[in-house]
């Protein structure tokens, strides 16, 4: 039976509501990016500081909602959802944890140097196009490496990890892990250059897999007091799960 006090419960669903803005984030910038500012149609240097020059604000403004926001509340989902794993599984849960708050800190990162790249490129552009379009290009495989243009590997890798926990600990609902198990496989596959390409599938699953974790943690109550005793989460009072880490022993 799993065990809730009021401070975990507010923490789930902090972190359900992460869980919603992340999958809102992608319904926004999607439709943005294709039907406003199509940066990825462009091909030439020239092009793509064109296209930068005419959408700078609205490119800003998504980068911000897309990246440097998402990440931060990436961090925080990551955090709720290893609340919710780390009895059953502490060790892996530590892993995908750590795996999801890089995967935070890179997609803040690629947000801050798109939008300071941007931002020198089109005061640039005033004066001199053409060292523009140099400065541009130099930092846009930066900012692009660290927003996984590369391949998904650590969106993916998270997903994953908190997938497996979740199916063998029945913490989340099995079809839940499932597709938890496809999303984050998709996101590695896309690692692999001649699949780049499955890193839009693992965008639009991805999608579907954070609206059902929101709801999943938006829908938890408190179960149980907490103890004037101890500060420490009641989280669950069933056996733990064998750790996937440390094997069904639990010793390390």
């Amino acid at each position: 039976m799993k065990m809730l006090t009021k401070q975990d419960a507010k923490g789930q669903r902090a972190g359900g509501m992460a869980a919603l803005y992340l999958a809102l984030a992608y319904l926004v910038a999607m439709p943005y990016f294709l039907l406003v500012a199509n940066y990825e149609g462009a091909t030439t240097g020239a092009e793509k500081l064109a296209v930068i020059v005419s959408n700078y604000g609205g490119m800003y403004a998504m980068y911000l909602i897309t990246y440097v926001f998402f990440g931060v509340v990436l961090g925080a989902l990551a955090l709720a959802l290893y609340d919710r794993l780390r009895v059953h599984a502490p060790a892996t849960a530590r892993i995908a944890t750590a795996v999801g708050l890089l995967w935070s800190f890179a997609l803040v990162t690629s947000g801050m140097v798109w939008n300071y790249g941007m931002t020198t490129a089109v005061a640039l552009a005033k004066t001199d196009p053409t060292q523009a379009q140099v400065v541009w290009q130099s930092l846009e495989p930066v900012a692009d490496a660290l927003g996984g243009a590369g391949g998904e590997f650590l969106g993916g890798l998270w997903v994953l990890l908190v997938s497996v926990v979740a199916l063998r600990s029945g913490a989340l609902s099995k079809a839940l892990g499932w597709l938890g198990i496809i999303v984050g496989v998709t996101g590695l596959t896309s690692v692999v250059p001649p699949l780049h390409d499955a890193a839009y599938a693992f965008g639009l699953l991805q999608i579907v897999w954070f609206v059902w974790v929101g709801v999943s943690l938006l829908r938890i109550r408190a179960t149980a007091a907490e103890t004037s005793s101890s500060r420490e989460p009641a989280l669950l009072s069933a056996t733990r799960e064998p750790d996937l880490a440390y094997g069904a022993s639990g010793t390390r």
